[in-house]
């Protein structure tokens, strides 16, 4: 069994209703993003493979393009820009092109805080 990773990074404003903090969380403002998506499964005994890293890197492009320098609050089907959601967002728009996805984690290293999404386990 292998685990295969890649990251990419993106930079976002959005706005967020908190319980507390909440004067700064309403303003617009933005953060730097690291994501980093998890395949997990047997190497394919032709390519020796869990995925392709060139089609698993064009699958992560797509995704960071529709985040970086862009307004979370406007993202379709997103949310509230939480780190729980962006990892769930990023699960969906990878799940069917890359089947052995395992996990998806998205970090703030400005604040320490990181959050990590594992998905319904594929058939």
């Amino acid at each position: 069994m292998f685990e295969l990773s890649k990251q990419f990074h993106f930079d976002a404003a959005h706005t967020l209703h908190r319980h507390i903090e909440t004067d700064s969380s309403r303003r617009i403002h933005g953060h730097s993003y690291r994501a980093e998506v998890a395949l997990r499964g047997p190497a394919d005994p032709v390519s020796g493979m869990v995925m392709d890293v060139g089609l698993l890197a064009r699958a992560l492009d797509a995704a960071r393009d529709a985040l970086d320098h862009h307004f979370l609050d406007e993202i379709p089907d997103l949310g509230p820009a939480t780190m729980e959601n962006l990892c769930a967002w990023i699960w969906r728009r990878l799940a069917p092109t890359c089947p052995a996805l395992h996990r998806v984690t998205v970090s703030r290293a400005s604040n320490g805080d990181c959050c990590s999404y594992f998905g319904p386990i594929a058939p």
